[in-house]
């Protein structure tokens, strides 16, 4: 029988915790601004809402909410990989964040079904074309457990680049924030569905700590492999392109397609620093990237 060789315990070392590092940093946050329960948010006004609400206005509704239904889900189901391959570099500080990342996506999910089954009173099969759009089903269904269950038997870092790309980058980064906006953009001045509203900004407010440590973890892989910057430049326009494609044929308003723009690129610009950075100023990360972790 093969000896099993000896853990050395990074909390036991004269390391210990690096608590001035970035993902510790939003850990800390965690702790503070993610314990809510989707169970003590009230419905009681949307109850009443859901039935006043112009056709018109529910038609733009359902698709957000069951696009989010299934990316909550989708998210949470495929997370695990990234917390394991990051478990198995030793990389104890970026692993703990993760731990309140996936307890975070099982809240949103929880959110979100609870609306619809409280407020719309929906028992139907969702899956159907009409009620969620086609290429996000491709992206939940599809891309995203292929890219992100990759990770299980080949987590190079050209595999953890694409991985977080797909999940933080655009799912997170692109699709949820864009989303954000049009629910605030359609319900923000019309003082209905408050419980909705404010489900949301608690989703949105955990959702830019996940998208601040995906924009921390690229950074990490560039700086540590330079190489890598072309892959990640080319991977993210090819996906933005396919999501503004869609926007096109879905005839998506200008204004939420600038919006989706807009939060791309800073993302990207952002990333690209990380070509002249070192690894210990990644570790870091201060300025923007902790401010758009501390939205409320």
């Amino acid at each position: 029988m093969a000896a099993v060789p000896n853990r050395t315990y990074t909390t036991l070392t004269s390391r210990g915790l690096r608590h001035e590092m970035f993902p510790m940093r939003l850990y800390h946050k965690a702790k503070k601004l993610g314990i809510w329960d989707p169970r003590d948010i009230d419905l009681t006004q949307d109850i009443q809402n859901w039935p006043r609400l112009p056709e018109e206005d529910k038609e733009r509704l359902r698709p957000l909410i069951f696009a989010f239904q299934a990316g909550e889900e989708a998210v949470t189901l495929d997370l695990l990989p990234l917390i394991m391959t990051v478990a198995r570099e030793g990389r104890l500080e970026e692993e703990m964040f993760l731990t309140t990342f996936l307890w975070e996506e099982a809240k949103h999910t929880e959110f979100f079904r609870r609306f619809i089954d409280e407020v719309m009173h929906t028992r139907e099969d969702l899956h159907s074309p009409r009620l969620t759009e086609e290429s996000e089903r491709d992206l939940f269904g599809e891309e995203l457990p292929h890219e992100m269950n990759r990770l299980l038997t080949e987590p190079s870092p050209e595999n953890q680049a694409r991985a977080s790309i797909l999940y933080n980058m655009i799912i997170e980064g692109v699709l949820a924030e864009t989303g954000y906006y049009s629910f605030s953009k359609l319900l923000g001045q019309k003082n209905m569905m408050p419980g909705l509203l404010q489900g949301i900004q608690l989703i949105k407010r955990d959702e830019s700590r996940h998208i601040a440590y995906g924009v921390y973890f690229i950074s990490r892989l560039v700086a540590q492999n330079k190489d890598l910057w072309p892959l990640i430049e080319s991977r993210m326009n090819e996906l933005f392109s396919a999501i503004e494609r869609n926007q096109q044929k879905n005839k998506t308003p200008e204004d939420t397609r600038n919006y989706a723009r807009q939060q791309f690129e800073k993302r990207l610009a952002r990333i690209g620093r990380a070509r002249n950075q070192t690894l210990e100023q990644v570790y870091q990360f201060s300025g923007e990237e902790t401010a758009e972790a501390e939205v409320v």
